[in-house]
């Protein structure tokens, strides 16, 4: 099978969606489950958001009609609220308490709806807007760029982050 970052990006979605539907199931006695599901959340969320931010999104909107950078402009939004809100928000409830329980719901609700946005909007989009070769391209440099000191300082980086930053 060719590559196509699209489709990775599409699989990473799908098993975010697998950890946030793992993490409802748990009740506020699952302290050590749910705190192993954050971070397995958080490895799959962070590398594949600042990617998206750092060479995919840049990229999508260089050839994006009015209509595409709109679709861009709002995933950049979500990103945001996700990185400096609703998920430094939900790593200051302890797991095992009932505000945890309806965080974590917000927060797999949010990256659900952006997810399906994404594969409805953008990358619908960007199948006109890449050749297959671009993104095979994309999909190599985005394997390549995940075990990158790059890579990982970002994902150190956001892993610090315990509260909001405040904005202005």
């Amino acid at each position: 099978m060719a590559r196509d970052i699209l489709k990775t990006l599409k699989t990473e979605h799908d098993e975010l969606r697998k950890l946030f539907a793992e993490m409802e199931d748990t009740t506020d006695r699952a302290k050590k489950t749910r705190g192993e599901l954050l971070a397995d959340i958080e490895a799959g969320l962070v590398p594949h958001a600042k990617w998206e931010e750092l060479v995919f999104y840049p990229a999508f909107r260089e050839r994006a009609d009015r209509e595409g950078q709109k679709a861009h402009a709002e995933a950049v939004q979500e990103h945001r609220a996700v990185e400096l809100t609703v998920l430094p928000d939900l790593k200051t409830k302890p797991t095992d308490s009932v505000e945890f329980a309806g965080s974590a719901k917000v927060l797999g609700e949010f990256v659900d709806h952006h997810a399906s946005e994404e594969e409805k909007t953008m990358f619908k989009m960007a199948r006109k807007l890449f050749s297959a070769e671009e993104l095979a391209d994309f999909d190599e440099q985005y394997e390549a760029w995940k075990g990158s000191p790059q890579a990982a300082r970002e994902f150190a980086n956001a892993m610090k982050q315990p509260s909001p930053v405040p904005v202005g």
